[in-house]
């Protein structure tokens, strides 16, 4: 048989959730479940995506759990491991016929999820006008904007060290601090009256930057939480800083950045992710596709 959309799998597997009556399920067990019983062949389960990086079934299974997650309707619990929660059950309980991107529509979360903060209300659907390239230019940007998701969900619950070595590995790849060893250094500590840490602007140590991070959940960063940061730097007679939360900045917060004399930047969670994603930092490349065109100087002197 056909091997089932990831739409057709989202019911499935949140009742898989529900069967465990509150335990966690491994995501590899729900896989297997999902194959048998869609009563799915050896060869139709280990059937590639066409970039070979993965089975396209348990690529499926995964999106599926992703969009269930975003919505609100799974949680994950640890590394491969998710359990239903409230709205799951409340949504089963109603017996859909199906549960899919519609169904999910109904959460601000999952609309939120979908659309991102880059785009514009419109449906993120791939129109039927667009060329080829616009195509997988939307798909693209949809898949990341999924796994910035993921990266800024993982991040928010990694330890206040981890964040912290994290921080430094981010803004060495973005050419800041001299060598990992210099930053690593620098960087880290019970912070200096409202300073986490100074790294190097360049590999010549030109001069000094000042870090603040603060990795919040939920709490947005306030006015006053940059006062304190612009205070501390203007005891160092820095003029550079940069300030890194997990969480979002206040429109206070945002506003009060014309009041400073030292430049300081702000990055917030969303921007923390894609920093990330542009660096390589805590990503993996999981698929490369070539897209070629003709090149014209090659036929220039055909006779």
């Amino acid at each position: 048989m056909p091997i089932p959309d990831y739409e057709a799998l989202m019911g499935p597997l949140l009742r898989i959730a529900q069967a465990s009556k509150g335990n966690e399920v491994a995501i590899a067990d729900a896989i297997d479940a999902l194959a048998e019983q869609y009563k799915l062949t050896e060869g139709e389960r280990r059937e590639p995506l066409p970039s070979g990086s993965a089975f396209k079934f348990s690529s499926r299974v995964s999106w599926a759990r992703t969009y269930l997650q975003k919505a609100g309707l799974l949680e994950a619990t640890r590394r491969g491991c998710f359990r239903i929660t409230e709205r799951g059950r409340q949504v089963l309980s109603k017996k859909p016929e199906r549960v899919d991107n519609r169904v999910l529509s109904q959460f601000p979360e999952f609309r939120e999820f979908q659309t991102g903060k880059k785009k514009t209300k419109k449906e993120s659907k791939v129109s039927s006008s667009e060329t080829p390239i616009e195509s997988i230019g939307a798909q693209y940007e949809q898949i990341r904007v999924a796994l910035a998701s993921e990266v800024l969900d993982r991040v928010k619950k990694c330890s206040p060290q981890f964040f912290e070595r994290l921080v430094v590995l981010l803004l060495v790849r973005m050419g800041y601090g001299g060598s990992l060893k210099d930053a690593g250094q620098a960087v880290g500590g019970t912070g200096d009256g409202g300073i986490d840490g100074v790294i190097r602007e360049d590999k010549l140590g030109l001069d000094n930057i000042y870090v603040q991070a603060k990795r919040w959940i939920d709490k947005p960063v306030g006015s006053p939480d940059i006062d304190q940061f612009a205070g501390a730097l203007s005891k160092k007679k820095a003029t550079k800083g940069i300030f890194i939360t997990t969480s979002t900045f206040t429109k206070d917060a945002l506003a009060s950045m014309r009041e400073y004399s030292s430049r300081i930047i702000l990055i917030d969670g969303s921007t923390l992710a894609d920093y990330m994603i542009d660096h390589g930092v805590g990503v993996s490349v999981a698929s490369t596709y070539e897209i070629k065109k003709i090149d014209l100087d090659f036929f220039e002197g055909e006779i």
